[in-house]
Parts: structure tokens; C-alpha cells; sequence
């Protein structure tokens, strides 16, 4: 009888984990991608458990996916130009669409894989479209009786600690660069100097850097923020709207950096049939709505409803060295000056 009762006390622990399943889908996603109330319909319906990690940053996402060699993560969502980066580190699989079968309600345009630079190799299709926008500029109007006009904004004495801006290596130094009239992805060596000395300015102009957007809807709000540099777009819009804060939303004349957020397969996903299905439960029309209604977003399965903002977008593009661009952005968070001359 003891051994039996020793026996029991061991097995006893793992009850609840064997009554509930074992099936485990682990999400590596941004915020408003993955509503609990959404996630909890899927977690029923397929009788799984979803856990979320929320990123703020692409920085930060690549630190996570690559911890493990993809391993601790099944699905993420990154934009294009970060999804061709994790291809060409080996830490994704390639995908099948018509075992996504949703796939079909998605715009022409999204489904023309080979026409979206960034996500397919050899043939082979390693992410499926799920949301877009572009990195526009909010201003409150009560502060600023004119929309801003250029991304030099940020960096106007006048609006000192009433600016914010988003905490991004690689989009920090092309927001610098497209303020000097430059290519935003492709930066010389010879200039990296006097960018981060621009960023350093940067730094001192605005208030902080915020990295979700709930973080910078209620900074806005408690300190009477004038300028925002609105990372996540339209969502961040529909956000200060929604809490009753009159902004405008503006197009730079230098162009706006664009985003198209995919879900894509962890090379060390454990069940690939899973995460199939949660990309197909997100084609669907309540998460495909979702976007819109709570995030301001734009879907992959029907033409967004325009907001007349004019202007130019750049879509994301890998950049010259990423591994530079955060090294740097560091020692500038960090007050750290860098030298003027980095060693190879």
C-alpha cells in the first residue's frame, strides 16, 4: 500500500496538466494582435492553452526568437523586412497556404506571395499577411495650431519634453536618416557618426521612448505630450480618440516607414498543424474585425476604409547592419556617448 501512496503523490502534480491537455500554442506577438477574449474562443474550440509574450520593439523580439534557436516560441508576427531577417537566420519553416484554408478571403494582393518582398525564398512561403499601417506623426491640436509638417518636428527646441518617440534601433536611424534626406535602410559607415549625434539630440528633445502603445496613450495624456511619433500608426490614433484627446495624424513630407505584420512558424514549433489553425482562426471575421473596431488597424481581407491622410509610404526594407544600429541605439538610451569611429 505505501508504495502505491508514494506513487500517487507523484502522479498527482501532473492532474491537472493531464486533465486539461497538453497542447500548448506559445504566441510571440505585438499588442492588439492577440485579445484575450479572442484567444479564449480558440483556446475552446480547439481545447488548447494559448500562451501570449507581448513585444514592444523588433529588438526585443529578436532577442526572444533567438534565445532558443526558435524554440521556446510556436508563432510570431514581425513585418516583412524582419521576417526575411529570421528566414535567413534559419529560425522559421516554411509554410503550406492551402492548409490555411482562410487564406482564400484574403485580398488578391496579400495572397500574390511572390510580389511581397521579404517573406518567401525558393518558392517557398514562410509567412501569411495579417495587418498593415504606416508610422505616422500625432499632434494634439490644442497645442499646435497647425499639423507638423516634416519629421524634423521631432527635434523642435520648442516642443522639448513634450515630444515622444518610439524605442526602436533600426527605426530610430531611419527616421534620422530620412530627416537628412537619406536612405533610411542603407546607411554608410561614414555617416553613423553624425546620425547617433542626431539621435543623441533626439534623446534630449523628447520626453522618452515608449514601447507599447498603451505605455504612450497614457504618457500623452498625463504630460500634455504635443508630438508623437506614432510606431504602431492608426492604432495609437484610434487610442487618444477613443479617450476623448483631440489629435491630428499627419504624413511627413519625407514619407512615412510602412508595415506589414505576418504570422510565421517557429522553426521549433511543436505542432505545426496548431499553428496553422490559429493563422486561420485569425483570417476569420471576428479577429479580422478586431483589428479594425478596437486597434484602428488595417485587415488582409478587405479594403480599409480611407482616413484621406495623404502622403508617401516607404515600405520596410532589412537594413545595412542591424547589429550596429542596436549597439548604438544602446549607448545613446544610455547616455553612453559613442566613439566617433567604431572598431570593424
Amino acid at each position: 500500500m505505501r508504495p502505491f501512496l508514494v506513487l500517487l503523490a507523484v502522479l498527482l502534480p501532473l492532474a491537472p496538466g493531464i486533465a486539461a491537455g497538453a497542447d500548448v500554442l506559445r504566441l510571440l506577438t505585438w499588442p492588439g494582435y492577440a485579445d484575450a477574449d479572442l484567444v479564449a474562443e480558440f483556446e475552446q474550440r480547439h481545447n488548447v492553452k494559448v500562451e501570449v509574450t507581448l513585444v514592444g520593439s523588433d529588438d526585443l523580439m529578436r532577442d526572444k526568437l533567438s534565445a532558443n534557436n526558435g524554440g521556446d516560441y510556436d508563432l510570431i508576427t514581425a513585418n516583412t523586412a524582419e521576417i526575411e531577417h529570421y528566414i535567413q537566420q534559419n529560425l522559421l519553416q516554411p509554410l503550406q497556404p492551402p492548409r490555411i484554408p482562410n487564406t482564400a478571403r484574403q485580398l488578391w494582393r496579400f495572397r500574390d506571395y511572390p510580389k511581397i518582398p521579404g517573406i518567401s525564398v525558393a518558392g517557398k512561403v514562410y509567412a501569411i499577411p495579417y495587418t498593415y499601417s504606416e508610422i505616422g506623426l500625432i499632434y494634439d491640436r490644442t497645442q499646435l495650431s497647425s499639423p507638423p509638417q516634416s519629421i524634423t518636428s521631432l527635434w523642435d527646441p520648442q516642443l522639448q519634453g513634450r515630444v515622444l518617440a518610439f524605442n526602436g534601433s533600426s527605426h530610430n536611424f531611419s527616421l534620422a536618416s530620412q530627416a537628412r534626406g537619406r536612405d533610411p535602410f542603407n546607411i554608410s559607415a561614414d555617416d553613423f557618426p553624425q546620425l547617433t549625434e542626431q539621435l543623441i539630440a533626439l534623446r534630449r528633445n523628447v520626453l522618452t521612448f515608449y514601447s507599447q502603445p498603451e505605455e504612450a496613450a497614457s504618457l500623452f495624456k498625463e504630460h500634455h505630450i504635443a508630438l508623437l511619433l506614432a510606431n504602431y500608426g492608426r492604432q495609437q490614433l484610434k487610442q487618444l480618440r477613443d479617450a476623448g484627446v483631440d489629435v491630428g495624424y499627419v504624413i511627413p513630407r519625407e514619407g512615412a516607414l510602412a508595415w506589414l505584420d505576418c504570422w510565421a512558424i517557429s522553426r521549433g514549433a511543436r505542432d505545426v498543424a496548431l499553428a496553422e489553425a490559429w493563422i486561420d482562426f485569425t483570417l476569420e471575421a471576428p479577429m479580422s474585425r478586431a483589428l479594425v473596431e478596437r486597434q484602428g488597424l488595417s485587415n488582409t481581407v478587405e479594403e480599409p476604409e480611407s482616413l484621406d491622410v495623404p502622403g508617401r509610404l516607404i515600405w520596410l526594407r532589412p537594413v545595412e547592419d542591424a547589429e550596429r544600429r542596436t549597439r548604438l541605439w544602446e549607448r545613446v538610451l544610455s547616455g553612453e556617448r559613442p566613439p566617433l569611429v567604431e572598431a570593424p
